[in-house]
């Protein structure tokens, strides 16, 4: 096994970063410096949609790395986007300080309306940038590392690893959802009013958040297609297609699958520490495993261990949902439904696939 023959031209990757690097120059500046007036002018609401896409392609891309390249089908990368979340969600709260409703300089709303006496421990720290990024990275890092370890060394694999990753994420979104828990309840977080003394509902801000989402994405993308290029991709790819013959030739399975898994995680939560901002809300519905599962339909639609195909359907389906749910919200859950089915019988490499094997006909 070589690499020439596991892994296809970087072509859709090239085209892939060029779209991304055209989009940083044509968005700030049809939002900023085009009159409202004219039709070229885009509108801070297109922006804000455009980088909560952007988001939801970092996080395709961050299951498409287990999921395409190393076999495993997690339907709990959801719990790692929220977690990470939450975290931005935390250090954003922190920040209102009292200009909230009931003028409390240390305590969030939803604390004073539970006449919470005192801030908890574990949000210490979080009105420094600083500390709340680490988080948004160490949580989700250290909740994988440690529900991998247990999984992949107990040999954990298939449906029975796919169902474990699902009751993770439903586990969180149950304890979230109470208001002991200290996280907002069922209302979760939200009245942000600025990110590091920039107001959130400045266009300035919106755009910077835009371009935060891009150049994460671009960075995101290159370290992945660089891992999945190197020893360690080659090793996951093995993993993938015959675990078994892999770790008889002595590997160490448990280790690939572990590293691979956590980075993964680390990346979901830094998607989602950009989204949240962007959309002015965090709370425990994002743990929902039907947010895990749509996310696989994004990496399958896209093209499943292409990276790019995953942003690329990430960022398809997401417009569909967009446009349907406004238009036919009734059916939009059928035709995400059908649509999966579809791609799975006719489209088994997803759309990048079908765009390679068209390129071959000709």
């Amino acid at each position: 096994m070589n690499r020439t023959s596991v892994f296809a031209d970087d072509t859709g990757g090239k085209i892939f970063l060029m779209v991304l690097a055209v989009l940083c120059v044509v968005v700030p500046c049809a939002n900023l410096l085009v009159p409202e007036s004219s039709a070229l002018h885009m509108s801070t609401y297109t922006v804000t949609l455009l980088g909560k896409y952007l988001c939801y392609a970092l996080l395709a891309i961050a299951a498409d790395l287990v999921w395409g390249y190393l076999g495993i089908l997690s339907l709990g990368h959801g719990a790692f986007f929220a977690l990470g979340g939450y975290g931005m969600g935390m250090y954003l709260m922190r920040q209102i300080g009292d200009r909230g409703v009931y003028g409390n300089p240390d305590l969030p709303d939803f604390m004073v309306f539970l006449n919470w006496d005192a801030l908890p421990w574990f949000w210490y720290g979080f009105d420094q940038f600083w500390f709340a990024m680490l988080m948004v990275a160490l949580v989700p890092g250290v909740l994988a590392f440690v529900f991998g370890w247990l999984a992949f060394r107990s040999r954990v694999t298939g449906v029975y690893l796919s169902i474990m990753t699902q009751a993770l994420t439903y586990a969180l979104m149950l304890a979230f959802f109470r208001n002991e828990m200290g996280f907002g309840g069922n209302n979760g977080l939200t009245d942000f009013k600025d990110l590091l003394g920039f107001s959130l509902q400045s266009d300035a801000t919106r755009v910077g958040l835009f371009l935060a989402s891009a150049i994460a994405l671009a960075l995101g993308y290159l370290v992945c297609r660089y891992i999945v290029r190197s020893r360690l991709g080659l090793l996951a790819v093995a993993v993938r297609d015959a675990e078994s013959r892999t770790r008889f030739i002595g590997y160490k399975v448990e280790h690939a699958k572990l590293w691979l898994f956590t980075f993964s995680a680390v990346l979901a939560g830094i998607a989602g520490a950009l989204y949240v901002p962007q959309v002015g809300i965090i709370n425990p519905n994002e743990f929902s495993p039907l947010h895990s599962i749509e996310l696989i339909v994004w990496v399958a639609v896209g093209g499943r261990a292409t990276l790019f195909g995953a942003a690329a359907g990430a960022v398809a389906v997401n417009y569909g949902k967009t446009v349907f749910t406004a238009a036919l919200p009734e059916v939009w859950l059928f035709a995400l439904g059908a649509l999966f089915v579809l791609v799975t019988l006719y489209l088994p490499k997803g759309i990048v696939g079908l765009a390679a094997m068209r390129r071959a006909r000709a």
